[in-house]
């Protein structure tokens, strides 16, 4: 069978491998910073660009290159350009892709480090960024300029698991001459495959559902071979904010059940977000796989299941928040998700305290809200420990 009739699961497994002469069953780690070549003209030929071939590892690694035609083929783009992280990765693609004086329109809802890297950074080089709301094509219609190069969006988005509709808005940045951008760390291409619905390029964050154990930092952009094998992969060649190999090994690895995680975090989180939607302690649930989701039937349609991550409003603000918070047992506190082990925590005061009130405000985080990543731990003991914290608020 030839790999492109491969499910998506199926490429997570055995994409992009090539045995060496050991004839290897599992891929190889090759820790090596360079490469020896044949002759000086080889060596020529490849500095050059006329021959493939390993040049240095801070840009041509045999296991980096493996992860990177992998996650290319499961998200069904034609290459990939893995990152040191997910900020390096929409770095890296903001530098390659832009330049001064062009705009970006991005969603509103989007995870705080990345609102802080268009504000403070991008804007030293003169590149300007207006936010709209996620769910409303008209304002993102309404945002753009002559000057607008890319259009970029979670989706579903952190922490309210608010949903954009990808095919609209490839359509409306393809009329206006940009690039669809997405961020697919939440869903992964175990469940959404953006480029299959008009996206341009897909950003991830590996450190997420990729590795799957909160082991390792990394990141990856994908797309055609002109923006990312090209302009992309050029950033990463000359600043270096590359992935190591270690890395890339360990998040192969977490691609190989990536599938098999995804289905079993949906299943987790639908569960609990059913049982918190009827919890007298909370006042409303935000998670795409409830049929009270304003987005409920866009999220059937685009994503094949509705992911790990769910957040809850209690009533109490901040204070009631983490009293929730600190009540829990088990489930570990901290900012990171994507975990086997289920996590949670308090957005206002961490992944976007670093944004002023009026964008929290503005981004929907309220100080009453708990963003829950769901692991692969019980369904009931994930119940049970969270229990602890809102029976008592409940109680008053």
């Amino acid at each position: 069978m030839d790999d492109e009739d491969w499910g998506t699961a199926t490429r997570g497994v055995r994409a992009g491998q090539r045995r060496t002469e050991e004839g290897e069953h599992a891929e190889p780690l090759f820790l090596t910073s360079s490469y020896v070549f044949a002759s000086a003209a080889e060596a020529a030929a490849r500095f050059a660009g006329e021959t493939p071939g390993n040049i240095y590892s801070r840009f041509t690694n045999p296991t980096v290159r493996t992860f990177e035609q992998r996650l290319a083929a499961m998200e069904r783009g034609e290459c990939c350009v893995a990152t040191a992280s997910g900020m390096a990765a929409i770095l890296a693609t903001c530098l390659g892709l832009l330049q001064a004086g062009d705009h970006i329109v991005s969603s509103r809802s989007i995870f705080g480090s990345t609102t802080v890297l268009f504000d403070k950074y991008l804007a030293r080089f003169g590149i300007e960024v207006s936010y709209v709301p996620l769910e409303d094509p008209d304002a993102w219609a309404a945002a753009a300029r002559p000057e607008t190069r890319l259009f970029f969006l979670e989706t579903p988005s952190n922490p309210l698991t608010a949903l954009g509709d990808i095919s609209v808005l490839a359509d409306l940045a393809h009329a206006r001459g940009g690039l669809l951008v997405v961020d697919n760390c939440f869903c992964t291409p175990a469940l959404q495959r953006p480029l299959t619905l008009g996206a341009d390029i897909v950003i991830h964050s590996a450190t997420k559902y990729i590795d799957g154990q909160g082991r390792c930092i990394g990141g990856a952009v994908v797309g055609n071979r002109e923006q990312v094998g090209e302009a992309v992969f050029g950033v990463i060649r000359t600043a270096g904010p590359s992935m190591s190999p270690f890395n890339a090994w360990v998040f192969l690895k977490g691609l190989e059940t990536l599938s098999l995680r995804m289905r079993a975090h949906s299943a987790s989180a639908l569960a609990l977000a059913r049982w918190l939607e009827s919890h007298p302690a909370v006042t409303r649930v935000h998670y795409p796989g409830l049929a009270s989701h304003p987005q409920h039937a866009l999220a059937r349609r685009q994503q094949d299941d509705f992911g790990g991550i769910l957040a809850f409003e209690v009533r109490g603000g901040q204070a009631a928040a983490w009293q929730v918070i600190d009540a829990t047992r088990m489930i570990s506190i901290t900012a990171n998700l994507g975990d086997a082990k289920t996590t949670i925590t308090h957005p206002a005061s961490t992944t976007h305290g670093r944004l002023s009130p009026e964008q929290r405000a503005a981004a929907g985080v309220g100080d009453g809200l708990i963003r829950l990543a769901v692991g692969l731990e019980e369904v009931e003991d994930i119940q049970r420990d969270l229990a602890r914290g809102l029976d008592a608020l409940a109680r008053g």
